[in-house]
């Protein structure tokens, strides 16, 4: 019976880390870029009661566990894997300064210590000395610098920066917009604020300007939305909820049983 405790206890705490997870999706409906996650679950080891009897004496067995018991000792969680299905694109500003990509790519962002971070977040703003920064004042890279003279800011599909500078009616390219992609994304590891870092599962980036082959395009006054499905994920917190209750159901089953052995009189 100790076993049947410690198994419904693995499936109680799997389930509330599902719940967690879930409930990360759920707060995050309305970040913008932020891709859903979901659990991996996988059962874990078995103990044999009773080997197969016709195994050892050269048998063959119709079914594997037709001659043995076996025991399940419960389940653990073994990952938490991103959904980077595409989001919708919600328009803002024609002219402004959002930008979200449509089709495969992430925004490179240089962090304060040098590295670099991937985003989907393309609500970009100008920092004091005229480079386009993320919310939180990170750089964009490749550096894209606007001047104080600049009366509008265009960007194009392939992600080339232009700006119509007072008393010019012709536009200056700025720069462009370099996206990276990588062959397994759900590899990458959220680090927050929007942004994620590569990994040796990742893989490392391959890097190419926005409307490439391969890479998405960049579609300026408009930012991608979360790929949250919000009654996708209620039914999924009922089903983990179920589960749940139905291990501590278990719980209670097994010590009414240990209650009753510990009851019984000569």
């Amino acid at each position: 019976m100790n076993r049947s405790l410690r198994t419904a206890a693995t499936g109680m705490y799997a389930q509330q880390l599902n719940v967690d997870t879930i409930s990360n999706n759920l707060a995050n409906v309305n970040t913008t870029g932020f891709k859903k996650s979901r659990v991996e679950f996988q059962d874990l080891m078995y103990q044999t009661l009773k080997p197969s009897s016709l195994a050892e004496t050269g048998g063959i067995t119709p079914t594997a566990s037709s001659m043995e018991i076996q025991v399940g000792n419960g389940t653990q969680t073994v990952a938490t894997l991103k959904n980077f299905t595409q989001g919708d694109i919600q328009p803002t500003l024609p002219t402004g300064l959002d930008v979200a990509i449509q089709g495969e790519g992430f925004f490179q962002i240089k962090r304060p210590d040098g590295t670099i971070a991937y985003s989907r977040d393309g609500s970009f703003k100008i920092s004091s000395e005229g480079q386009l920064v993320t919310s939180e004042g990170y750089i964009l890279d490749p550096e894209i610098k606007i001047s104080t003279d600049t009366q509008q800011v265009l960007i194009g599909k392939d992600g080339i920066v232009q700006a119509i500078e007072t008393g010019s009616a012709d536009p200056v390219k700025l720069g462009q917009f370099e996206l990276a992609r990588f062959v397994n994304p759900a590899g990458l590891r959220s680090i927050g604020s929007n942004m994620l870092v590569e990994t040796s599962a990742s893989g490392q980036p391959l890097i190419g300007p926005a409307g490439s082959p391969g890479f998405g395009v960049t579609m300026q006054g408009n930012l991608e939305s979360s790929n949250v499905d919000v009654v996708e994920e209620m039914v999924s917190m009922i089903t983990a909820q179920r589960a749940y209750e139905i291990n501590s159901k278990t719980i209670k089953t097994v010590e009414d049983m240990l209650t009753m052995a510990n009851n019984l009189k000569r």
